[in-house]
């Protein structure tokens, strides 16, 4: 088969998808001709899917995906831009969550929302490890209260910086500040020789906390969790990801105790404009 094919009866010729390739590998050959795709167009094409996902006709199908296969976006669904602003400011970091476990059903659905994320390249890197045992998640919050006092004892700038030691005091006195007690963590790790990989996890990670938001859940970076997963060799080993795999993020995820009712303020957006 094709990269892709075109259906000459529902093709208007309009140059749409032509238009949008970001690869640039879709061409009229002559003015008559439906789009067809360039030479080398199968080692170019990063299957994005928007030749599929713009022709307003159905027209094309590509080897990878048709039209039938992709839903058709629901206009009236979308919320408009006072309710996203909203959406947006409404959602809050969550340091306290209820003794109570996520179904598994919500967490695949929230992974299964974030796959969507724009990755560059349409690389698509990112692996998700899913921690649903409570106490694997406190073992770790102790590993990486163990890296912070080796870097205390070392006196390390960082650990100053960070306040660790207010941390460290924190677990001995029985209070969580690494995992805050959540019945969950997801961190999200790919290849670390990938050069997208950074960014592509960092942005489906924040495509999972907002979805998460959408079904009634608290999220929290554990900021502290991934730099031990990428300086502590207990750390690394204890997560058990695949050979050449680093951690890029790391997420707490559960119900949260408490409601929040109003929209707190912060700084005025500094910007330069040329």
């Amino acid at each position: 088969m094709s990269l892709f094919v075109v259906d000459e009866e529902k093709c208007k010729r309009d140059g749409v998808c032509i238009a949008t390739c970001p690869a640039r590998i879709i061409e009229f050959r002559d003015e008559k001709s439906v789009p067809t795709p360039i030479d080398g167009a199968d080692e170019l094409c990063l299957s994005c899917g928007h030749c599929v996902a713009v022709c307003p006709h159905g027209a094309l199908s590509h080897t990878n995906m048709t039209p039938e296969q992709c839903p058709s976006i629901q206009k009236e669904w979308l919320p408009n831009a006072e309710q996203i602003e909203h959406f947006l400011r409404a959602r809050r970091s969550i340091r306290a969550y209820k003794d109570q476990a996520v179904e598994r059903e919500v967490l695949s659905k929230l992974i299964d929302v974030a796959r969507f994320a724009p990755s560059g390249h349409n690389s698509q890197t990112v692996s998700w490890l899913v921690i649903n045992d409570s106490g694997e998640i406190q073992r770790l919050a102790g590993l990486v209260v163990d890296w912070m006092r080796s870097l205390l004892e070392e006196e390390s700038p960082l650990a100053t910086q960070l306040h660790m030691d207010r941390v460290v005091a924190s677990w001995e006195a029985g209070i969580d500040r690494v995992c805050r007690s959540a019945p969950h963590l997801i961190v999200a790790h790919a290849p670390k020789d990938e050069r997208t990989a950074q960014a592509a996890c960092t942005i489906a990670l924040t495509f999972l906390e907002l979805a998460a938001f959408s079904f009634s859940l608290g999220t929290c970076w554990a900021g502290y969790v991934n730099a031990a997963a990428n300086l502590w060799m207990p750390m690394q080993h204890a997560l058990e990801l695949p050979g050449g795999h680093t951690s890029f993020g790391a997420m707490m995820v559960g119900y949260s105790k408490y409601g929040y009712q109003r929209l707190p303020v912060r700084n005025e957006a500094q910007i330069t404009w040329r």
